[in-house]
């Protein structure tokens, strides 16, 4: 016998029954990339007019490439947060759904591994 009231057992779950988590990560990632647009915006005001030497160079310290890279992954996190929500929202045809989910993980995955490979060559010279 179960005396505990069914909302007790529904707080802080939402349709999907898995909480508040996804919301959370979306406002802070777009916290994260708005702090992080900031240095960004900076930064590219610092290099305008700078020639290519100039601007690997800025990119080689190892500040502004930990910030380059924390700004490309947390930029697609964010957008395979934002295009998850989407996709749950508006696709109802349930192999859809899911293959459109895989297909977004795998090329955010993808696409984050290219960028910071990207900018770890420049910063490294290779």
């Amino acid at each position: 016998m179960n005396l505990r009231n069914p909302l007790a057992n529904a707080h802080n779950h939402g349709a999907a029954g898995d909480g508040v988590g996804h919301w959370w990560a979306q406002r802070f990632s777009a916290i994260l990339l708005a702090l992080l647009t900031v240095w960004l915006v900076y930064a590219l005001a610092s290099l305008v007019g700078a020639d290519h030497a100039a601007a690997t160079t800025w990119l080689g310290t190892p500040f502004n490439a930990a910030m380059a890279i924390l700004f490309v992954v947390t930029s697609i996190y964010h957008g395979k947060l934002g295009l998850q929500v989407i996709i749950e929202d508006y696709i109802h045809q349930r192999s859809v759904e899911v293959s459109l989910q895989i297909f977004i993980k795998l090329a955010s995955i993808v696409g984050g591994l290219l960028a910071v490979i990207a900018i770890l060559k420049v910063a490294f010279g290779v």
